[in-house]
């Protein structure tokens, strides 16, 4: 496995309107629990579709591990251009920060936001690109991610895609753990 795509519910959709909200570090320790034990089989990249919400903090993930995993490149592929613009500054400036350690950045449609299909393209293409996925997802739940899913879903009977969750008992797990010690 050469690629794995992370994604995930956007912020908002977890009730998380900052960068200081307590279950952040929760959710980037969960993920990391998942992409380790591909890094040691050998992955090579990280690809996001940069939303601001899981798909960054899976960057931030995937950065920590780079000086562990120094051949490792991490790739953010957005549906359109400038999908900070209409953003608060301090997420645009926490947006700006992370390009600064990503390997690659490119927009599948060049320029601004014009219809729900460039969602639709840029899931196709990340789901071509991709040998596995690794999703923030709980079925109790909706949410941006399972429109992806489905189509992750369809790859996986068709050709055996592997699909890694993080589900919220993961993540509560791990708050749980921290409050122990």
């Amino acid at each position: 496995m050469k690629t794995v795509l992370i994604t995930g519910y956007r912020a908002h959709e977890l009730n998380i309107f900052n960068q200081k909200h307590p279950g952040i570090p929760f959710i980037k320790q969960a993920i990391a629990n998942k992409l380790l034990p591909l890094l040691e089989e050998g992955l090579e990249w990280v690809i996001t579709p940069g939303g601001f919400g899981v798909d960054l903090w899976a960057c931030e993930a995937a950065i920590a591990f780079k000086p562990q995993f120094p051949k490792l490149k991490l790739s953010i592929l957005t549906a359109f251009s400038n999908p900070e613009q209409d953003w608060k500054d301090d997420k645009k400036h926490y947006y700006q920060q992370l390009l600064k350690d990503v390997d690659y950045y490119a927009a599948v449609h060049k320029g601004s936001y014009s219809n729900p299909r460039q969602f639709a393209a840029r899931d196709n293409l990340l789901l071509r690109k991709s040998d596995a996925m690794i999703v923030v997802y709980d079925e109790e739940a909706s949410g941006s991610p399972r429109f992806m899913l489905q189509k992750a879903m369809q790859r996986q009977q068709r050709d055996g895609y592997p699909i890694f969750f993080v589900s919220f008992d993961d993540i509560q797990s791990l708050a749980d753990e921290s409050a122990d010690f």
